[in-house]
């Protein structure tokens, strides 16, 4: 669930819950967490340069709280750069339709495991938290002329994916793999 108070077709501030169940394949009552992010943007130079300042947190992420943040630059009504941590982007707008993006991502997400048993001998856990996080780059198109849906395809490079026990003192980091995106979002 999202609220974003929007300030010429920007955001100007926001809030986003995800409550629910953060599970490997067993529902158990201690996998629910509470994702949560807060962010505001304030003007630096008027209708051109904007700072965004925010946290994100949740039960299951270490650390529990962490800062976001950095610079939306317009250059023009179609272009514009979205420098802001975990989402930089350069984003080109051609019309009100259709949406271009080249990107980068940083992902983190948690989640309560099962058992897990590895070929190696110290990555032998049960009922775990795991901190999953990704570093993407790639690009991004998004179509929005079927109101109130968007259709959105993606496609890119995950650099660094890390498997972190962070309770448990154990990570895991596995190599680089392509990945696509394709999804729909509704706002009302």
């Amino acid at each position: 669930m999202a609220y974003d108070y929007v300030v010429k077709d920007h955001a100007g501030a926001g809030i986003e819950i995800d409550p629910g169940v953060y599970f490997q394949n067993r529902i158990t009552g201690d996998a629910f967490d509470i994702p949560w992010k807060i962010f505001v943007s304030f003007p630096l130079k008027k209708d051109k340069i904007f700072g965004v300042i925010g946290l994100g947190g949740g039960i299951y992420q270490d650390p529990p709280v962490a800062p976001g943040g950095g610079i939306i630059w317009l250059f023009s009504d179609q272009l514009r750069l979205e420098g802001v941590f975990p989402k930089p982007a350069l984003v080109y707008q051609p019309n009100d339709d259709w949406q271009f993006r080249v990107l980068g991502e940083l992902y983190f997400e948690s989640y309560r495991t099962d058992d897990i048993m590895s070929s190696e001998k110290k990555l032998q856990l049960h009922n775990a938290v795991v901190q999953y996080s990704e570093d993407r780059v790639g690009v991004q198109a998004k179509y929005s002329g079927f109101k109130p849906f968007a259709i959105i395809a993606g496609a890119g490079c995950t650099v660094l994916r890390d498997f972190d026990f962070f309770r448990a003192s154990q990570s895991k980091r596995t190599e680089p793999a392509p990945y696509f995106r394709i999804a729909a979002e509704a706002k009302f």
